[in-house]
This record gives structure tokens, C-alpha cells and sequence, in this order.
């Protein structure tokens, strides 16, 4: 969706207050119920529904009736709440043009008050060219539900961590400025993708710079995946910027060597078709500096020696499990040159010696510790049940007693309750129709 930022003017806090509702619902609804981004904004007066026909007109907003009337937010609502926290915070004060389009991002070109020009990318997941996210990035994790503003949300806070790092550690990236929701604001390089650039002067030189990039990123633990002419950029000075961090994994990872053998091969690739370079020249020049290298030049994978830094565990990279972890903290407080010493490994032949017989006893005792129990157990369960035998014969006694004594008194209420059935019916003739018509037919006998 192309951003216009001219209406972002025109909005006002109402309109925000209503986006940050449907924002909030979309935690735990994937179309949030329009009685409840009622409920979370607060308008006064009904003023809700108004405010959300406005933003439904703008696109900010998709409707969405089919099980319930209900609201999401769309990217061009997620860009506007993005842009807006932006200038509050004194980022930027302006969004100028569009300068680059990815399969999963859009960037533009932003401007600060003193007037210097700054690089935003939107990252925009879930477009119909790139959809296999989940199999093909680590964003998710653990999770197993997702959307694909929550998946731009966590592909923008790992490139800006990414960022950060590598700019510690003297890498040629972009100074990473700030972050918020899917937006990541960075310096603007000064140059071009080397996929546009035709001609070079020093392509020998160029080729072994990139080439150290990748060598020193596996050095320092981590591995780009999607290093390319694409993600390379290059100024008039033909000094070289890396970009596009968000894939980057830890050489612990279970593929890790594939990916970084696809991207030296894709630096080799792109020099030999378009600056016809030959790298046998090249080797048979730097003989001196071919170690940790195949017979083509290329740098292996597992000849790389993690001697600069851990960064995988600083950033928590994709394929960094808890063992690693684990294994450097016992390779930092030398617990592996601890390992090797002779002595050391005497020593513990004789601990494990030692802890062996001290098994051996406590479970001899435990078997005796156990038999005695054993036996005083049988003992005092026999006594529990002769208890329990006589409680039984008593109950049952007192039980037959109460059950007879019922019976009598059940026995005697019946025969004291019970009347004859001549009495009952001369009882209810009495005085009644039945009575009164034999006394006529005795005075008609009389006469």
C-alpha cells in the first residue's frame, strides 16, 4: 500500500486515541469487536462510530462483519501510528520520497529539524511476494499464532538490535538512530546497491573487502544469510555499507554453513559475470594469506576461528541454544584448559572412586535399613487388623440392634394408625346424602 501522509495532517486526537484502541484489541483479537474499541477509547457521546466511519474512508482501517461487526488495523493505520510517535519524540518532522522497495520492507527518506536527511524503513511482511516467513525466518520462536503486523513489529526491534551491535564492533552499517512499532530509522547511506554499479576501479580490492566482511562476521559469531549485491552498498569512494539485517543467525545454528557457503558464493558469482574477474590471479598474488582457504580461494566455514566476540549470545541469534551458552562460560573461566591438565583427571579418577564405594555402602544400608522396616511394618499390620476385625463384629452388632428396634417401632406405628373401613365410611356419611335418604324411606314404611 503506497504511504500518503498528507491526511496524517488532517487526523486528530481522537482519530489516534480510536487507532490505538484497534491496536490494542488486535492483542487478543484478530478482528477486534466494535463494542470494544468503544469500551478502550473513551469518546464521549457515541463519538466512536464517527470516528471510525472517517478512518475506514481513509483505508486506515479494514471492516470486517462476517462473524461479527468488527474492526483491524491495516499497514497504512500501523505507518500512521508509527510516524506519529515519531515527530512526537523529535525524531523527524517530515517524510519525504520513496527511495527503495523490498519484499519486506518499503524505505523513505525522512528529515530532521536542523535539516539533516535520515533513512525510515517500513517493514512490510505478508506481501504476496513473500509469505513463507514462518519456515523461512526465526521470528516467531516459540509462538505458534501470529499476524503480520506483530511479525513487522519483530523483524524491525532485531535489525535495530543488529544495528546497534555490529556498529559497537566497527562494522560498515548504518548508524541505527531509533525504532518504534515496524519502523526503524537509520543514517542515510550516501551511494548505490552494487547491483546498479557497472564499472569499478580497484574490483580485486572491493571483492577482498566484502569478503573480509563475511570471514569477520563468522569471527564474531554471526552469519548474514542474505549477503548479496542487493544488500551491498557502495559510494564514489567505493567504500562498502552492508544492510538488511533482520535474517542474520549464529554460526551455532543448524544450517549455518550452508548459509554462509551461499553467501561467498554469491559474491563470487556476481564478480565473475560482471567485473570478469578471475580469482586464481587473485590467490596466486595473496599466497600469504590463504590459510583458513580451498583451492578456489574460498574461505572455509570450518576453519574459522571464533576469536573477536560472541555476538550471537549478546543478540540471543537464531540457533544460539542454552548449551552454547553454557560451553562458553566454561570456555571464558578456563574450565577447558582445566580438563586437559593429567592431574587434574587423576584427582577425579579418585573422586569417582570414592563416590562409588560411598554408593555401594549407603545402599547395603539402605537394603538393611529397609528389611528391619519391613519386618516391624508386617508386625503392626497384623496388629491393625485384629483392631479392625473386632471394631467390625461390634459395629455389625449395634448396627443388627438399631435395625430391629426400627422395625418395631415401624411395626407398632402402622397398627395404632389403622381404622376400619365401616368407621371411615360412616364417618363420611354423616349428616351426608346417603343419611338423610334412609330416614325417608323409614317414615314410608311407617305410613
Amino acid at each position: 500500500m503506497k504511504l500518503d501522509v498528507d491526511v496524517l495532517r488532517y487526523l486528530s486526537k481522537d482519530d489516534f486515541r480510536v487507532l490505538t484502541a484497534v491496536e490494542l484489541g488486535m492483542r487478543n483479537h484478530e478482528i477486534v469487536p466494535t463494542e470494544l474499541i468503544d469500551r478502550i477509547a473513551r469518546l464521549k457521546h457515541g463519538g466512536t462510530y464517527k470516528v471510525l466511519k472517517n478512518l475506514l474512508k481513509h483505508k486506515l482501517l479494514h471492516h470486517d462483519s462476517s462473524k461479527y461487526d468488527g474492526f483491524r488495523l491495516t499497514y497504512l493505520g500501523y505507518d500512521y501510528l508509527a510516524i506519529k510517535t515519531m515527530v512526537n519524540k523529535g525524531v523527524f518532522v517530515g517524510v519525504g520520497r520513496q527511495i527503495g522497495v523490498g519484499k519486506e520492507s518499503d524505505i523513505f527518506e525522512v528529515v530532521c529539524e536542523d535539516g539533516t536527511v535520515l533513512a525510515m524503513k517500513l517493514h512490510r511482511l505478508g506481501r504476496v511476494s513473500f509469505r513463507a516467513v514462518k519456515s523461512k525466518r526465526d521470528y516467531l520462536r516459540h509462538r505458534s499464532s501470529y499476524n503480520w503486523l506483530y511479525l513487522s513489529r519483530l523483524a524491525a526491534l532485531k535489525e535495530f538490535a543488529f544495528m546497534k551491535a555490529l556498529e559497537t564492533h566497527s562494522f560498515p552499517v548504518p548508524k541505527a538512530v531509533e525504532h518504534n512499532r515496524h519502523c526503524v530509522v537509520m543514517s542515510l547511506v550516501q551511494g548505490y546497491p552494487l547491483v546498479q554499479v557497472k564499472q569499478l576501479q580497484n574490483p580485486e580490492t572491493v571483492f577482498e573487502t566484502i569478503l573480509g566482511i563475511v570471514v569477520r562476521l563468522a569471527e564474531h559469531g554471526l552469519i548474514h544469510c542474505d549477503f548479496n549485491e542487493f544488500n551491498i552498498m557502495i559510494d564514489d569512494d567505493e567504500k562498502i555499507t552492508m544492510i538488511d539485517f533482520p535474517q542474520m543467525v549464529s554460526v551455532s545454528h543448524r544450517n549455518a554453513q550452508m548459509y554462509f557457503d551461499r553467501d561467498v558464493e554469491c559474491i563470487f558469482k556476481f564478480f565473475r559475470k560482471r567485473f570478469n574477474l578471475s580469482f586464481q590471479e587473485s590467490i596466486d598474488d595473496n599466497d600469504d594469506s590463504d590459510e583458513g582457504k580451498d583451492e578456489d580461494g574460498r574461505p572455509c566455514f570450518s576453519e574459522i576461528e571464533r576469536s573477536a566476540g560472541f555476538l550471537d549470545k549478546e543478540l540471543a541469534a537464531s540457533g544460539f541454544s542454552r548449551k552454547d551458552e553454557e560451553d562458553i562460560q566454561r570456555f571464558i573461566e578456563g574450565g577447558a584448559e582445566a580438563e586437559t591438565n593429567s592431574d587434574s583427571e587423576v584427582d577425579l579418577v579418585e573422586d569417582l572412586n570414592e563416590s562409588i564405594l560411598l554408593q555401594d555402602e549407603e545402599h547395603e544400608n539402605k537394603g538393611k535399613d529397609e528389611s528391619c522396616e519391613a519386618a516391624e511394618s508386617g508386625a503392626s499390620e497384623r496388629e491393625d487388623a485384629t483392631d479392625e476385625e473386632e471394631n467390625e463384629m461390634e459395629n455389625e452388632a449395634e448396627l443388627t440392634k438399631s435395625l430391629n428396634k426400627q422395625r418395631r417401632h415401624a411395626i407398632a406405628a402402622t397398627r395404632r394408625g389403622r381404622k376400619s373401613l365401616a368407621s371411615r365410611n360412616s364417618y363420611k356419611d354423616k349428616g351426608g346424602r346417603s343419611s338423610h335418604n334412609s330416614k325417608l324411606q323409614k317414615q314410608l314404611s311407617g305410613w
